[in-house]
C-alpha cells in the first residue's frame, strides 16, 4: 500500500512502539490519528491526537465517527499497538489485573477493529496490524494473564485474516521478542535494556508490511534480538 494520504490509526501513541510507528508513516505521508489516553510527542501538521479509552466500545465507536467527520474518508490502516503486562503467579494475581489485561488487549483491540472494518470493506483495502508477543507463541511463567491475551489475539488474527482477505483487508500479526520500552519498568528479571530491540525497529517492520504489494500478505511475523543479553564473553 503507498500511505500516501492514507487515513492510519494508531493506539497506544504516548510511547514506544506507537509513538515510532506514527512518526514512520507519517515520514511516509500518511495521515495519522493517535488513540490513546495520553498524547505522544508529536508535532506534524498530518497527526491528530484523539483521546480515548480504547476499553469503553461506546467510546471507541464515537472516537471513530468523530475522525471519519473529519477526515472524509474510511481508516486505511490500523495499528493495534496498546497493550500492557503484569506479572503474577495465577493463583496470587489480583482479579483487577487480570481484567485490566483482557479489557486492554484483547476488549480494546476487538472494539478498535470492529469499527474499522465495514469502511474498509468498502474501500476494499485496508490493513490491520495486531502487536501481540512471543508471549502469545508460548507460555512464560510468573506471565500467565499476559500470556492469554496475547494468546487471544493470535487467534483472532489467524481467523480474521481468512476472514476479510476476500475484501482486500489484510491482518497482519507480530511477535516482538523484548523491545526497550516503559513495558518492562515495572518487571524483574528482564533483559538489559541495551540488549532489547528499539521501537523503530518494530516499526520498520510494520512499514515493510505495510507497504509491501497489493495481492502479498504478510500473516505472521515473529522478531527477537539477536543477541539478548550481549556479546559472548571470554
Amino acid at each position: 500500500m503507498n500511505l500516501e494520504n492514507k487515513l492510519v490509526v494508531v493506539t497506544g501513541i504516548s510511547s514506544g512502539i506507537g509513538l515510532a510507528t506514527a512518526k514512520a508513516a507519517l515520514a511516509q505521508g500518511a495521515i495519522v490519528a493517535g488513540w490513546g489516553r495520553h498524547p505522544g510527542p508529536i508535532n506534524h501538521a498530518n497527526f491528530t491526537f484523539m483521546p480515548v479509552d480504547i476499553r469503553d466500545l461506546a467510546a471507541v465507536e464515537r472516537t471513530h465517527q468523530s475522525l471519519i467527520d473529519q477526515m472524509g474518508k474510511p481508516v486505511s490502516v490500523l495499528i493495534n499497538n496498546a497493550g500492557l503486562g503484569k506479572q503474577g503467579a495465577l493463583e496470587e494475581q489480583a482479579i483487577t489485573d487480570w481484567h485490566l489485561m483482557f479489557d486492554t488487549n484483547v476488549h480494546g483491540l476487538y472494539y478498535c477493529t470492529r469499527v474499522v472494518l465495514p469502511g474498509m470493506k468498502q474501500q476494499e483495502e485496508g490493513h490491520i496490524v495486531n502487536i501481540s508477543s512471543i508471549a502469545g507463541l508460548t507460555g512464560v511463567e510468573q506471565m500467565t494473564g499476559y500470556c492469554a491475551t496475547k494468546f487471544a489475539v493470535r487467534g483472532l488474527s489467524q481467523a480474521l485474516y481468512k476472514e476479510v482477505r476476500e475484501f482486500g483487508v489484510k491482518v497482519t500479526c507480530i511477535y516482538p521478542g523484548s523491545v526497550n520500552t516503559n513495558f518492562f519498568n515495572d518487571f524483574q528479571n528482564t533483559t538489559a535494556p541495551e540488549n532489547m530491540m528499539q521501537p523503530e525497529d518494530i516499526a520498520s517492520t510494520i512499514m515493510h508490511a505495510l507497504q509491501s504489494p497489493p495481492n502479498y500478505h504478510h500473516v505472521d511475523i515473529e522478531v527477537r534480538p539477536l543477541m539478548p543479553k550481549g556479546k559472548r564473553k571470554g
